[in-house]
């Protein structure tokens, strides 16, 4: 993870399409890329185990 709170936000704080996984504002409505209507939030953790 990033040390300081801004990076952090910067870096995590994104929505990302689910058909071609481009990464999008978080308040965005639909993919700048392709135009899918369905975001998720971007993972907060390392899915390293």
């Amino acid at each position: 993870m990033a040390r300081f709170k801004e990076a952090e936000n910067r870096l995590l704080n994104k929505s990302v399409c689910m058909s071609c996984y481009a990464t999008n504002p978080p308040k965005a409505l639909k993919c700048r890329k392709c135009g899918y209507m369905k975001l998720r939030a971007k993972a907060k953790e390392s899915r390293k185990s």
